[in-house]
């Protein structure tokens, strides 16, 4: 099988070590051709994620946001929009709120965070994006009068409070919402019925003739695993969980080490590619 498009993670896969593309990177998916789809997929808000695709030289993409529960295709119109219902971010924020732990609202283009602490600093400058300046419940009344939920709830702090919060949500509301600690001191909430692997059926079944099988994905974390496991060759980097390794078919080389962009060659540039693309 040859395989017709590319899916990627960003924070951990695609960035290098400074968390931007490199120079190699770009000029290898530069040179792919542009009628194989390059689709990210990530936790991230969509305006922390096409600046990269501009970097890309592929700014006419769709992109699979908040882990999927934000899909758009390439001219930005809504695929798929699934929110955490407001009554579970009430009982998000009213958990977190007395733990001193930073709490940041997503919904669709728009950040929302009291104030520009470590925390948000950080995403800022990771992100490229400024948040709105507004506290939780201030959030949560004005989403109380259009009935708004939150695509994706963000906590982050000490990593005691972090796994105490995890473990409470766990058990309340564990059933209703997808709870992810993307690092110890981070703690990363979901609507239920999303993946990536969502996102990504979504895109395939309104605009291309591709099946999943047809695609290679990069991951690192476990919001990746249902993606590297549903697409024709899952490849995980180095840097990966190991539970990523365990379900992926190939390993690649750090994220430090241009991983992604080495595969990419590999498969889909080298003169050999028909024979290499039909690794299956």
């Amino acid at each position: 099988m040859r395989f017709k498009a590319i899916c990627s993670d960003i924070d951990g896969t695609l960035l290098n070590s400074e968390r931007s593309l490199s120079q190699n990177l770009i000029s290898i998916v530069s040179s792919i051709s542009p009628e194989i789809p390059f689709f990210l997929a990530s936790a991230r808000m969509p305006a922390a994620m096409r600046h990269l695709l501009q970097d890309l030289n592929r700014p006419k993409e769709p992109l699979i946001a908040y882990n999927g529960a934000l899909v758009l295709d390439a001219e930005g119109k809504e695929l798929e929009s699934i929110t955490i219902p407001l009554s579970l971010v009430q009982e998000i924020v009213y958990t977190a709120l007395p733990e001193g732990l930073h709490l940041s609202l997503f919904h669709g283009e728009n950040w929302y965070t009291p104030e520009e602490d470590h925390w948000a600093s950080r995403e800022i400058q990771n992100t490229k994006v400024q948040p709105t300046w507004e506290s939780p419940l201030e959030v949560l009344e004005n989403w109380s009068s259009s009935n708004l939920g939150a695509h994706k709830v963000m906590c982050m702090g000490d990593p005691e409070k972090i796994a105490l919060l995890y473990q409470t949500l766990l058990q309340r509301l564990g059933t209703q919402l997808h709870l992810y600690r993307s690092k110890d001191t981070y703690l990363e909430i979901a609507p239920k019925p999303i993946s990536k692997a969502t996102g990504l059926k979504k895109i395939l079944e309104q605009g291309y003739a591709i099946g999943l099988d047809e695609v290679v994905a990069f991951g690192d974390g476990y919001n990746d695993i249902d993606l590297l496991q549903q697409v024709g060759w899952g490849v995980a980097v180095e840097n990966a969980f190991p539970e990523v390794k365990a379900v992926a078919n190939e390993i690649t080389k750090h994220h430090k080490e241009d991983g992604v962009a080495s595969t990419l060659a590999r498969i889909f540039l080298e003169k050999n590619k028909d024979q290499v693309a039909s690794i299956k």
